[in-house]
């Protein structure tokens, strides 16, 4: 601000409250009445309806405490917002594209993760499962361990492959109890980190 804007501020009359309440009332009803066409110019440029309704929602959220610092036409400083929000928007999308890409370069030039992943789990899960029936056991280990289909590992274990559904589910039914029962709050948010120790 300069001096003469600041010497203009301070000698300028106290606002009345109720003029500021007018004057907010009527920014919200040019912004509400042209809802549609401000969703309409985000969605051409980001291409989704979803995002632009996020987007001008958003933009419309942190304008109403701007209102009265509004100089110029309402509809025109909102499609300044909101060209600004998508500019926003669209440099967001690019880092998050970058990282994508480079997440998908790592695991072409390391494999598919799955050792990573699988270190991540719980611990706890394999012994957990040898405390189960034997038939869970041996059909989770073959199942989920070994990834052997549902319709193999019913033909290998002489039973008919909805029988070998039946107990591939009631058998991740028992063990998801037993990993609560002997994990606690780690298996509540997925055994991710897993510092239970068991």
């Amino acid at each position: 601000m300069t001096s003469q804007q600041a010497a203009m501020h301070e000698s300028a009359p106290p606002r009345d409250p109720s003029k500021k309440d007018e004057s907010s009332q009527e920014v919200v009803a040019q912004l509400v009445a042209n809802h549609r066409e401000f969703l309409r110019f985000v969605e051409r440029r980001v291409g989704s309806r979803a995002i632009a309704e996020e987007i001008v929602q958003d933009a419309f959220v942190r304008s109403l405490d701007r209102g009265d610092e509004i100089r110029e036409s309402v509809v025109g400083w909102f499609y300044r917002v909101l060209r600004n929000a998508v500019i926003d928007h669209q440099r967001r999308q690019v880092v998050a594209n970058r990282r994508l890409d480079e997440f998908a370069a790592e695991l072409e030039t390391t494999g598919d993760g799955g050792a990573e992943l699988a270190n991540v789990a719980c611990a706890c899960i394999v012994r957990l499962a040898d405390t189960l029936k034997p038939d869970y056991a041996d059909a989770l280990r073959r199942i989920e361990v070994d990834q052997l289909p549902v319709k193999d590992y019913a033909k290998a274990a002489g039973i008919s492959s909805s029988n070998a559904g039946v107990r591939i589910f009631r058998a991740r039914e028992a063990l998801r109890k037993q990993v609560a029962r002997s994990c606690g709050t780690c298996a509540e948010h997925g055994c991710v980190d897993c510092t239970c120790g068991a």
